[in-house]
């Protein structure tokens, strides 16, 4: 692997470390793994079925069941059926869920804000482009 390569794939294995720490870090003074936390926040943008959660989280729907059943004996999500389908559901968030999916945000994106603050304008709208590439 050319050495510019070896950098890049570095650089961003060691940004997806710091991410993680940093959802760690600010997940767990709210009584959450980063995992509850990234679904809970996902669900800000409305329910959604397990299978289109499992495909957004990255993670097995065991998994995602065994989460989604610890978060709604907490009362923080809801099962409720799907208008589309009998045989599946959608999961949503309760009110006491989205004020601690807010909370999980605002943390989140707090501390990311202050590790960018230094970032000049034009570099952040190349960082922005640069990810948009990668992830679409």
């Amino acid at each position: 692997m050319p050495a510019a390569d070896t950098e890049l794939v570095g650089s961003l294995v060691q940004l997806m470390h710091l991410l993680q720490d940093v959802y760690a870090e600010t997940s767990r003074p709210l009584g959450l793994t980063h995992q509850q936390a990234h679904l809970l926040c996902v669900l800000l943008g409305g329910p959604l079925g397990m299978t289109e959660l499992s495909r957004i989280l990255s993670i097995e729907r065991s998994s995602l069941t065994s989460m989604v059943d610890r978060l709604e004996r907490r009362d923080l999500l809801a099962r409720t059926p799907d208008p589309t389908d009998r045989r599946a559901c959608q999961i949503s968030l309760t009110d006491p869920g989205t004020s601690l999916a807010h909370e999980a945000h605002d943390a989140y994106t707090t501390r990311i804000d202050a590790l960018t603050a230094d970032l000049p304008a034009t570099q952040r709208k190349t960082l922005i482009a640069a990810i948009a590439t990668i992830t679409s």
